[in-house]
């Protein structure tokens, strides 16, 4: 097993191994310390695999999310619920995935009390040109925080809410109360802990993150204006290529990201995503 850095700010790929295969404790091991190591990006190439065989790897991350309940349940792998589909392709009239998932900058599934730890995405086709993922590093807009504005974040809280996407990123999908009520606001530490690394990020997203508690609507705005500015900053991202067969793995604990929707019309594109749910965020102070 090799390990490549991919850029200074986040990301490696690793080269020599095959995860279509079972995966031992002691080479997961590796790759766990690998992902860890390169700020919560790992990309695997080269990958063929069966449904069973990616929620076989995804599982060694942790317990595997099916989102039942959920608007984006309709898009879920008709045989395998932990598999979620992002295409833009259409069989017979039926959407075989969801059509510009991710298109703005979020970390999955923020808006839950135990939000979303790592994500594993598969390409199983690509278009022939377009439709990269950018990746942004919150451990190194933390670092880019002044040591004065980050004592002032320290105690601060933001609402997550599911809510605030509705208007944003799921604003052409059919969200009911009931759905919405399954996944009410929930707060969570502005400076977040890593729980295995103990790094500290800026946890804050534009898409699933509402207002900051304790300040006022105008305070807020202007808080969290720079907080997103700060983590899409360009020299604290990777941006991804894809390759059929890619394996990309990443740690929303601590990474946003951002799927750019500019191949429609060009080509056809199917991911498999399998989605690890996560502990709930830890503060920067007790």
């Amino acid at each position: 097993m090799e390990v490549r850095r991919l850029c200074p700010a986040i990301g490696a790929e690793v080269i020599g191994i095959d995860v279509s295969q079972p995966v031992s404790d002691e080479l997961f091991a590796e790759i766990r310390q690998a992902w860890l190591d390169s700020n919560g990006l790992l990309v695997i190439r080269d990958q063929n695999l069966t449904e069973e065989q990616q929620i076989a790897f995804a599982g060694k991350f942790g317990r595997l999310h099916k989102l039942q309940g959920h608007t984006v349940t309709k898009y879920l792998h008709p045989d395998h619920p932990e598999i979620y589909r992002v295409s833009n392709k259409v069989i017979d009239g039926k959407p075989q995935g969801r059509k510009g998932a991710g298109t703005y900058w979020h970390s999955d599934n923020s808006y839950e009390v135990e939000p979303a730890q790592a994500s594993v995405l598969y390409a199983k086709e690509i278009p022939p040109v377009g439709g990269d993922t950018i990746f942004a590093s919150t451990h190194k807009a933390f670092e880019g925080l002044s040591e004065t504005f980050k004592e002032f974040l320290m105690p601060l809280k933001a609402v997550h809410s599911f809510a605030n996407a509705a208007g944003g990123g799921f604003r052409n999908e059919v969200i009911t109360q009931e759905q919405l009520s399954n996944v009410p606001p929930t707060l969570h530490p502005i400076i977040r802990k890593h729980a295995e690394t103990g790094q500290l990020g800026v946890f804050v997203n534009p898409g699933f993150t509402s207002y900051i508690e304790g300040l006022s609507a105008d305070e807020s705005r202007a808080v969290l204006g720079y907080l997103f500015e700060l983590v899409t900053k360009p020299d604290y991202q990777y941006r991804h290529r894809w390759s059929l067969h890619d394996v990309v793995i990443w740690d929303n604990r601590c990474t946003m990201h951002y799927a750019v929707m500019d191949y429609d019309g060009s080509g056809e594109r199917l991911m498999h995503r399998c989605t690890v749910i996560g502990e709930k965020p830890l503060a920067a102070v007790a």
